[in-house]
């Protein structure tokens, strides 16, 4: 039974997180019983794939956890209150801190599609702790689009797909991966409109290529070729924007690309794609003469061959065709926190990777981890994450994660991740606290949504937040007396708040990193928003960076004034609110005087794209671990029973391959790469071309009563296959054999 009321959240299984109104009922009145979009909610407006329809599936999961849980000698796990729990993790992490340096403890997780407080209040046990060195799933996708465009154009860029006349995605489907508001009616619109143009470039015949009105399908792993193929066409037909380089691009750059790509024969590099020459000259041509070009890249060229050269030549082509800072263009959002950061930081301490944004790449923690190196990490925190199942080659993981001292995981479920912790922590679900993400990536109008609490937690469980201030007062990290000014200025009103945080905490070295925390213990707020206290720092933090564009979404006045607005209406709007309102001349005001066309070593390895290794001909296919289909999610819903299709994630081959093996629909076959075998039912897909076949995301996790559903991509990958800058893995290109069973 419900009792009819229609509740305000948003759904969890991609970064849109689209609004969302739920009726519970059911036991306990903690199920999920009815879903549907909600119209108020000012970027999705009503829109809902069909995935969300499922999230009870997540929220009432039978596997989730209740108790904290303590590894037993024998590895068994046994049952412990929170006092003891809570006590023991931050003995035994302070121990390592104290004997090892607080860089030996590393930290992996922090976010998801859904929540990403836990990683705001994460940074006060990390600052406690000492800890520098951290990691999460954008390392594994976005840091070389990250870098490339942060050296080109001062940040990442996003593109206004609503207004362009030419769309392009470059490894993407975002008919299923989304990743704009309202993908399949933006998509629909874009298809059915005579004067514009949708190209898709993937190798798959996906839903969004059936809405093209270009599908280059292009052969796995020649993204870089294509794109070499396209700017050389452009350049050649001289179909770029002078003016605009003229204005905007250092001296002397574009004819350092021109030449580089000038030693490049286009016919060439189209043949290495296998392409048809005059689908990608009618490509060039679109894309030249385009009023206003929007683009994407994704996974399917960021995990492949050359990701990083991808992401700079993508990034090369928006730039010839002045496609930014015009409406329908691509531009740079006043954003509440920069998750698309490229700056590089200090390498890893034993790898000596590149890290960018301060993620280290994915594909050495265990390089960091399986050494005698003094500096290697001794202890993890890993929190709403499962590297020993979402990262590449996880046995070599799983024997990572084994031999660290101590490895502590805060999840809502026993995770493949956390069968191998010390301490397991239970924590509320999504829907058990008030939750947010920072994927506040719109133009003009920039969105934010606080979820408020649906449910009150679990019995056993906590708050993320709750679990950091414990941690943290357990560490000793700060004093009654710290929160003292605080719990003064909180009686009142919320301006004494922002200024008492402002005096006391910012300018104190010891205490501004403990902020979250701080703030989440001291700020007088209901418990159904109790989790977004930090926000006020963030929204302080916002109005100093972007007061104009906030003021303009009615939040003026001096930066205190305009953050408290700020976050009191945060707290208020059920339905999210928008909390920036830009205007297209800012776009290039934000970025460098001076953009970049050229940069040294990406041509250096533009120079040396042909170059590649030789094929082993044991493994004359191609495997795409990880494919994006109706319904798979990560591994945010464990429960197989989700699945309404495809619930045993079948391995999508093409027709020919299927005949030349002798195997049918649902035959089950053995798939064999340099790293591991599984075996998996086939599908016959048109989608697919001849050498390329694929496997879903999201399965290949289980309960550890009983078999997993689905094969686990990655114990079919490598981590030593690799982008040589940035460490993102190759996980669309995995060379693979298929065997009959």
């Amino acid at each position: 039974m419900s009792d009819g009321a229609w509740k305000k959240t948003a759904c969890i299984l991609c970064e849109c997180n689209c609004g969302l109104e739920v009726m519970l009922g059911g036991e306990g009145g903690r199920h999920l019983v009815k879903v549907r979009g909600d119209r108020a909610h000012p970027a999705s407006q009503g829109y809902a794939c069909e995935k969300p329809h499922r999230l009870d599936h997540y929220q009432s999961d039978p596997g989730r956890l209740t108790s904290p849980l303590r590894r037993r000698p024998d590895g068994s796990f046994e049952a412990i209150g929170w006092d003891v729990a809570i006590r023991e993790v931050a003995e035994r992490l302070a121990r390592v801190r104290d004997v090892h340096g607080g860089g030996a403890i590393f930290y992996y997780g922090g976010g998801g599609q859904g929540n990403h407080l836990p990683g705001a209040y994460a940074t006060a046990t990390r600052r406690a702790l000492g800890s520098r060195h951290r990691s999460s799933a954008l390392a594994q996708e976005k840091t070389g689009e990250f870098w490339v465009a942060a050296r080109m154009m001062g940040s990442a860029t996003r593109a206004d797909f609503e207004h362009c006349d030419v769309a392009l995605f470059l490894g993407k489907n975002p008919w299923h991966s989304h990743s704009i508001p309202r993908a399949r009616v933006t998509l629909r619109a874009i298809a059915a409109d005579p004067a514009r143009t949708l190209i898709v470039v993937d190798p798959r015949r996906t839903e969004t290529a059936e809405l093209a009105d270009i599908h280059l399908a292009v052969r796995p792993g020649t993204d870089a070729w294509l794109l070499v193929a396209l700017v050389g066409i452009l350049l050649a037909e001289g179909r770029i924007d002078r003016a605009f380089l003229e204005r905007h691009v250092a001296p002397g750059e574009l004819a350092a690309v021109q030449a580089a790509l000038g030693r490049f024969s286009i016919p060439d590099a189209i043949a290495r794609t296998g392409v048809e020459p005059a689908l990608v000259e009618r490509a060039a041509r679109a894309i030249g003469g385009a009023r206003a070009l929007a683009s994407f890249e994704d996974l399917g060229v960021q995990m492949n061959h050359h990701s990083t050269l991808v992401s700079y030549l993508h990034r090369v082509l928006v730039l010839l065709t002045g496609s930014l800072g015009k409406p329908g263009s691509h531009y740079l959002p006043a954003t509440l926190v920069d998750i698309a950061s490229g700056e590089e930081k200090a390498p890893s301490p034993v790898a000596g990777a590149r890290v960018v944004g301060g993620l280290v790449p994915c594909n050495v923690v265990a390089d960091e981890i399986l050494t005698d190196h003094p500096a290697r990490y001794r202890a993890m925190l890993v929190e709403g994450a499962n590297p020993a199942h979402s990262l590449a080659g996880s046995p070599r993981m799983r024997q990572a994660l084994a031999a660290l001292d101590t490895l502590v995981v805060i999840d809502v479920a026993l995770s493949e991740t956390a069968r191998l912790a010390h301490y397991v922590l239970p924590a509320a679900s999504q829907f058990e606290k008030a939750e947010a993400t920072f994927f506040n990536l719109e133009f003009p109008r920039n969105h934010f949504h606080l979820r408020r609490r649906l449910l009150p937690p679990l019995a056993g469980t906590l708050p993320e937040a709750e679990i950091h201030a414990r941690l943290c007062e357990a560490l000793g990290a700060f004093s009654e007396a710290d929160l003292a000014p605080l719990r003064e200025a909180a009686g009142q009103g919320l301006t004494a708040c922002a200024m008492a945080f402002l005096q006391h905490v910012l300018p104190d070295p010891r205490l501004s990193g403990l902020a979250p925390v701080l703030l989440y213990r001291t700020l007088a707020i209901p418990d159904e928003v109790r989790e977004g206290a930090v926000l006020l720092g963030i929204a302080a933090r916002a109005a100093m960076k972007h007061g104009p564009s906030l003021a303009r979404a009615g939040f003026g006045g001096s930066p205190v004034e305009a953050a408290c607005a700020l976050f009191e209406r945060m707290l208020a709007a059920e339905s999210g609110l928008v909390f920036a309102v830009d205007e297209w001349d800012e776009v290039l005001r934000r970025a460098p005087r001076q953009l970049h066309l050229a940069l040294p070593d990406m041509l250096a390895e533009l120079s040396r794209l042909g170059e590649a290794p030789p094929r082993d001909p044991a493994f004359p296919l191609v495997l795409s671990a990880g494919e994006r289909r109706s319904f798979t999610a990560n591994t945010i819903i464990r429960d197989p029973a989700w699945r309404k299709t495809d619930a045993a994630g079948a391995l999508r081959v093409s027709l020919a391959d299927a005949l030349a093996l002798g195997v049918g629909n649902g035959a089950r076959v053995r798939l064999v790469t340099p790293h591991g075998a599984a075996t998996v039912p086939v599908e016959l897909s048109a989608a697919m071309q001849p050498g390329h076949v694929s496997l879903p995301n999201g399965l290949g996790v289980g309960d550890g009563a009983g078999p997993p559903v689905g094969v686990a991509p990655n114990e079919l990958t490598g981590d030593g296959d690799r982008d040589p800058f940035v460490g993102t893995p190759w996980h669309k290109h995995v060379p693979a054999r298929i065997e009959r069973a």
